[in-house]
């Protein structure tokens, strides 16, 4: 491990800008620290310090610094998870979820997942695609549903399931005596949907597929809530996009016709040192989804296609 060494090395060094008050930092003689850091600028073929009156990273000393540290963090993670599996010892497993995903199926996944994962404490948290892509990147959550379309570099990516959405509109409304909906038969109707920062590509796709299909809202109201989308669709502000029923006298839930609108979804984990069960959790959440009897799974997308271009050659 000479390489994580000089690495440790080098960071000290970067945080001094001073090659004898690093030394003292790390117990060491000012000679081998300097001859080290020699050693690592020869391996990578790149100076990485400016030696002058004052120490000065170089251009090339400032990106190792940023991957330096990552690095050196993602290896203490890795020795941490591999110890703990060697004794048998399993962390918490911790995962985010959209405030749209229902109860029942929240419930499911749960239980399904400490019925094959006994060891391994579920910790679900209900946060937007865009905050769980930040926290997955700052290795604050282990893996998260992320809805797509969305940006996952350094993530890996279970299996997707498509989930057709439905419309919730006021009981008393003309179109509720309808069995099914078409998007155009929405036209004049304001609409109430997620704030855009929340799934920003998910949210520029189902506005363009309504404008394509003939509903342009007339209105767009932005609640993230559940329970506060449904109060302003209960107050005529307009109708909802969603993917089951709602258990509400006030409102009617009606499909929309085949292929109108759906909401893409699947597990996403970092691309290095994962938690050992954040496949697992995908492969049963993946299949909960597709036993709720109108969701299906999308085939693996081929090598170098992302996984939401289909989404939105289909939008």
């Amino acid at each position: 491990m000479d390489t994580l060494r000089s690495l440790r090395y080098f960071l000290v060094v970067a945080e001094e800008l001073h090659f004898g008050r690093a030394a003292d930092r790390l117990g060491i003689a000012q000679p081998p620290l300097s001859q080290r850091i020699r050693r690592l600028e020869a391996d990578l073929d790149a100076r990485l310090f400016d030696r002058g009156r004052h120490v000065e990273l170089t251009e090339a000393g400032q990106i190792l610094l940023a991957e330096a540290r990552d690095l050196l963090a993602r290896w203490e993670r890795t020795t941490t998870l591999v110890a703990k599996a060697h004794r048998g010892e399993t962390d918490a497993l911790r995962a985010g979820v959209p405030p749209e995903l229902p109860g029942r199926t929240l419930a499911a996944i749960l239980t399904a997942f400490q019925a094959e994962c006994p060891g391994v404490r579920l910790d679900l948290q209900e946060l937007s695609s865009a905050e769980q892509v930040r926290l997955l990147s700052d290795r604050q959550l282990d893996a998260g549903l992320l809805q797509h379309p969305i940006d996952v570099v350094g993530l890996e990516l279970g299996a997707a399931v498509d989930t057709p959405l439905g419309v919730v509109l006021p009981r008393d409304s003309p179109l509720a005596k309808r069995a099914e909906l078409a998007l155009a038969e929405l036209a004049g109707q304001g609409l109430v949907i997620f704030p855009r920062a929340t799934a920003p590509g998910l949210y520029d796709s189902l506005l363009r597929t309504c404008w394509e299909h003939g509903f342009r809202p007339s209105q767009v109201h932005h609640a993230r809530n559940p329970e506060f989308v449904l109060g302003l669709v209960l107050a005529g502000q307009g109708v909802a996009f969603e993917p089951v029923a709602r258990k509400e006298p006030g409102v009617v839930w009606r499909p929309l016709a085949e292929g109108s609108l759906s909401m893409r979804m699947s597990f996403a984990w970092p691309a290095s040192s994962a938690h050992p069960q954040a496949a697992r959790l995908s492969s049963i959440a993946i299949r909960v989804l597709e036993g709720d009897g109108v969701s299906h799974v999308l085939p693996e997308p081929e090598p170098g296609v992302r996984p939401w271009d289909a989404f939105y050659a289909r939008s």
